[in-house]
């Protein structure tokens, strides 16, 4: 999980702590180019440069190392990922500065990047500084930057893969947009709507109060609520961690327009969670392997974010897989079975949203923890729609029988509301705001010729 800013931003953003950050790193790099020039440094080893002392002052930066508590290693990796956003001339200064003469020094690795024309540091680059040529420590600085330490499981920096051919090491040292952000601004900003990620936020200003659904339906939803809320304390304070899976995974299946989306948008609202409301038209492609890379993306954007991911209509994605006819059956295949995996090692909450729990792949079914029906509403429910639809600004005409409208037309909450739309704008166009039967009636009709209703 992302480390939370200070809740001041000017505490949060306290660019001293960056600087002397900066001025550490130096000292470092410096004292390392001067240990393989045999020069002399006032310490007997790299690790007794004093690192700067916060001195009282909080910042996004300081929290996270105090978070953290990095080791030396750690921190100066960290440091190296971080140096180029904040001063773009780092490297050049602080190397130049330090070499007995002026030239290219291949030892510290480092590349230049197609438009940031400063140095990048690569893997190599931590490991000539905090090992130098010592072969053994070389190796263990080598572990900090695999896929099982903490940098890369928590998506904080990460190194890049390198050109074929070429040493692991040789790759560029990458940290997330993400820290880079929360430790300028003291905020954390949220994923832009692109191919890169195929996801909008969604959020709603309607309350629970105002989705209407049977008692059994909402206590199904109040226990994903309350997994949201306590998940992590059960998983982690309670020690539940190593026998249950984390995260949590649930089907919404029932007509459009019976409150799937809503619901995953209060979820969000009321346990302080983004929703991310998946587009699967930008994640399933007909190219073999792009949509397991389009899902990696999304995953690994999401990891620890604890984001509420939302796969509405998601049958095209998680529909059953088919007997293996052609190749095209193979690789429509593999991409249910990467799905699964990547969805049951989510550590949040996952919600498929389907009009038809019998088009899921039962391999899925299997790995939900919760299987939410939404019916269409019954009578006594479409009062309570048709009632609370309509805003404070209009008036019934004395004809309107709301109790017999819901009676006589079987609709979904979210046609009566089109129904209302209509009626409201028919109200405008008069410049009356009186809403009568008749107008009712015409946006009903049209809501059913849409739907093909229509009799």
């Amino acid at each position: 999980m992302i480390a939370q800013p200070p809740t001041s931003l000017s505490q949060a953003v306290h660019p001293q702590s960056l600087l002397d950050a900066l001025q550490y790193l130096t000292q470092v790099i410096q004292a390392r180019l001067a240990l393989y020039f045999k020069q002399e440094i006032p310490y007997l080893r790299l690790e007794d440069i004093p690192r700067p002392a916060p001195n009282g002052v909080r910042s996004a930066y300081t929290d996270f190392l105090m978070a953290h508590d990095l080791s030396f290693e750690e921190h100066v990796i960290l440091l190296l990922a971080l140096a180029p956003h904040l001063q773009p001339d780092f490297f050049d200064e602080a190397i130049s500065q330090a070499l007995p003469q002026a030239g290219d020094f291949p030892q510290i690795g480092g590349v230049r990047g197609k438009q940031f024309r400063g140095f990048l540091p690569t893997g190599e680059t931590a490991l000539f500084i905090l090992a130098g040529d010592d072969l053994e420590k070389r190796f263990a600085v080598q572990q900090l930057l695999a896929e099982d330490h903490f940098f890369a499981k928590k998506q904080i920096l990460h190194l890049d893969a390198p050109h074929p051919g070429e040493p692991l090491m040789s790759g560029k040292l990458v940290i997330s947009q993400e820290f880079v952000d929360l430790f300028t601004t003291g905020t954390v900003a949220k994923p832009r709507f692109s191919m890169d990620f195929p996801a909008q936020l969604v959020t709603t200003e309607m309350d629970w109060s105002d989705l209407v659904l049977p008692d059994s339906t909402l206590s199904r939803i109040r226990e994903l609520e309350v997994w949201v809320k306590h998940g992590h304390t059960l998983l982690f304070d309670w020690g539940m961690k190593k026998k249950l899976k984390l995260g949590y995974r649930a089907l919404f299946h029932g007509a459009p327009g019976t409150g799937k989306t809503l619901t995953a948008s209060l979820l969000g609202k009321y346990t302080g969670r983004d929703v991310y409301k998946v587009d699967l038209s930008m994640v399933v492609s007909k190219f073999i392997g792009e949509t397991e890379k389009n899902l990696a993306m999304l995953f690994n954007k999401a990891e620890n974010k604890e984001w509420i991911l939302f796969f509405d209509e998601a049958d095209a994605l998680f529909s059953k897989r088919t007997n293996v006819r052609d190749a095209h059956d193979k690789y429509a295949n593999q991409e249910v079975s990467y799905l699964l995996q990547r969805v049951e090692n989510y550590n949040g909450l996952v919600i498929l949203a389907s009009n038809f729990k019998s088009n899921i792949d039962e391999a899925f079914m299997r790995r939900f923890q919760s299987i939410i029906h939404f019916p269409i509403p019954k009578t006594s429910e479409r009062v309570r729609l048709w009632t609370m639809a309509f805003p404070e600004a209009v008036r019934l005409a004395d004809t309107v029988d709301l109790d017999a409208i819901a009676r006589k037309y079987e609709l979904t909450g979210a046609s009566i509301m089109n129904v209302v739309q209509y009626c409201c704008l028919v109200a405008l166009d008069r410049g009356e705001p009186v809403i009568d039967t008749a107008a009712i009636e015409a946006g009903i009709r049209k809501e059913l010729s849409k739907e093909g209703k229509l009799r």
